[in-house]
């Protein structure tokens, strides 16, 4: 009997200590989205160097391969069925309107360790509209902002996973191009998938994070999460649970309003998911006075904010990725 209770017990122990590894592996993950690695990042993908990665252009390709080599320093590969980071996106397909140069999507990727064909998508976008008139716009906060915060989760999930808690569903970290030009990238991945859009669970959108918008001045602990209810009642309800246990922010859902004239919704990556009715939550700061300006600099970017928006997308996409069932789609 003696036996039966010490072996019950250190199954107990052991059980216990396993809780605590994974909670301190997912406490280090979170912790390891700093404030100077956002900036190191994003001084470098807003920097003159980078003539403000207008779609197709050498300065965008530029910031895409100092985007691999980050993802290749900290182990973190491509889609097994690829055999680089990137998804060529040829310009037949682009050039709708105007003559836009062959670009490419830059696609990072952790497989799960129990559900690996779940897909948990997390991306932005990392081009901008380059030089204009000779001046450049460096478009630190649209999306140098969302470019980093991606990388930075990548490498949060990645310390997990060497601390033996990667995620148990597949993430895809997915950087598109195009999109100041017409979501053009996120549309050619939608029309041509690396991994089944029926096995897309989520995508978590990221698009200018950095700033804090006029209707926020004195108010800075926000932001607006957009469309994370319109497909699935239980996004919305996770994402709340897990700003709930960080240092809560003002989750402003102004944009979800039907009426909303700006449209808001429809303006970013994630609607080429939720048009194929994938769940979708859009992570935005709003539209501030250096909007597609030159004065999108990297000074200006609010690293502490941009740091807890950060950590409030890592959290939500831990959530997704671990849970024990993946969400619903019960709404149209």
């Amino acid at each position: 009997m003696r036996k039966l209770f010490l072996a019950i017990g250190t199954a107990i122990l052991m059980t216990s200590c396993a809780v605590q590894t994974a909670e301190n592996a997912y406490n280090q993950s979170l912790k390891s989205i700093t404030v100077d690695n956002l900036k190191k990042d994003l001084y470098t993908i807003a920097s003159p160097e980078m003539e403000g990665r207008a779609t197709g252009s050498e300065g965008q390709k530029k910031a895409g391969r100092y985007m691999i080599a980050q993802y290749e320093e900290n182990q973190i590969g491509h889609p097994p069925s690829m055999d680089s980071y990137y998804q060529h996106v040829p310009s037949e397909f682009m050039s709708k309107r105007t003559t836009i140069p062959d670009s490419e999507n830059i696609l990072a990727y952790i497989q799960g360790s129990e559900k690996p064909d779940e897909i948990i998508v997390v991306s932005a976008h990392y081009d901008h509209v380059g030089m204009q008139g000779g001046v450049l716009h460096p478009g630190a906060d649209d999306d140098g902002s969302g470019t980093v915060a991606v990388m930075a989760i990548a490498q949060a999930f990645q310390k997990a996973k060497k601390m033996g808690f990667g995620p148990k569903r597949s993430i895809l970290f997915l950087h598109v191009t195009g999109e100041e030009r017409g979501l053009l990238g996120s549309s050619y991945y939608s029309e041509n998938p690396i991994f089944p859009l029926e096995n897309t669970v989520a995508d978590l959108n990221i698009d200018m994070i950095g700033r804090v918008d006029p209707e926020h001045k004195g108010n800075e602990n926000y932001v607006y999460v957009v469309g994370s209810e319109m497909l699935s009642s239980q996004l919305k309800k996770i994402i709340e649970e897990e700003n709930d246990k960080l240092d809560k922010m003002n989750l402003d859902y102004k944009f979800d309003d039907p009426k909303d004239p700006m449209r808001i919704y429809y303006r970013s990556d994630h609607y080429n998911f939720a048009k194929h009715n994938i769940p979708i939550a859009f992570f935005f700061d709003g539209i501030h006075e250096d909007y597609h300006k030159p004065g999108d600099t990297p000074d200006k970017i609010d690293y502490p904010l941009l740091a807890k928006r950060t950590q409030l997308v890592f959290a939500a996409a831990w959530n997704l990725a671990n849970r024990q069932d993946k969400i619903v789609v019960d709404k149209k």
